[in-house]
């Protein structure tokens, strides 16, 4: 019974790594080729790199962003994600104002002491934070972004499938043996 249920848990391991090593690649593969991040019905998830919205996410989180819509909409509150100097930023929405008829944005992060130094036009906002989050996995989404983490992406799982093929002819011969030598003896 113990064995059953061990080799259970070891099949349903296995499946699950393998099921996060293909969404991985399959990631990291689109955003390879289209040079953009994937986007999922309006959603893109976002890896966060610093510690400045702690407790609400932490850093290697991974969160979902939901693509503009309206970014001249967003109020007090709102959580948004945003593009200063090439970098990625998502920050607490502290004001709004209105000048000119366009839309600033005045951040904060929820861990810093003091507003950011910058005010955010609606054109620079990316997407809005869902609240969805999922801690340490944006540390494995940023390696296999480089070209080593790409490389090994795609190397790995094919060793293992390599791997898994050899133990299971292995295995299916050792029990050819057993029945052979069952049905001469």
């Amino acid at each position: 019974m113990k064995n059953k249920l061990s080799k259970i848990v070891i099949s349903s391991f296995r499946v699950l790594f393998t099921l996060i090593v293909c969404i991985l690649a399959i990631f990291v593969l689109i955003s390879r080729f289209s040079e953009k991040d994937p986007t999922v019905a309006g959603y893109q998830m976002k890896a966060v790199l610093s510690g400045s919205m702690e407790p609400t996410f932490h850093t290697g989180s991974i969160i979902g962003i939901n693509i503009k819509q309206n970014p001249e909409n967003y109020k007090v509150q709102d959580i948004i994600t945003f593009q200063k100097d090439n970098k990625l930023i998502t920050h607490r929405i502290v004001t709004v104002t209105k000048k000119g008829g366009h839309v600033l944005y005045k951040t904060k992060g929820d861990n810093n002491n003091a507003e950011d130094l910058w005010t955010v036009s609606s054109s620079e906002v990316v997407g809005q934070y869902t609240g969805f989050t999922i801690p340490y996995v944006g540390y494995a989404l940023n390696y296999v972004s480089t070209k080593i983490g790409s490389a090994l992406l795609l190397f790995v799982p094919g060793v293992l499938l390599f791997l898994s093929a050899f133990i299971s002819i292995i295995t299916s011969m050792k029990q050819l043996e057993v029945t052979k030598h069952s049905k001469t003896g």
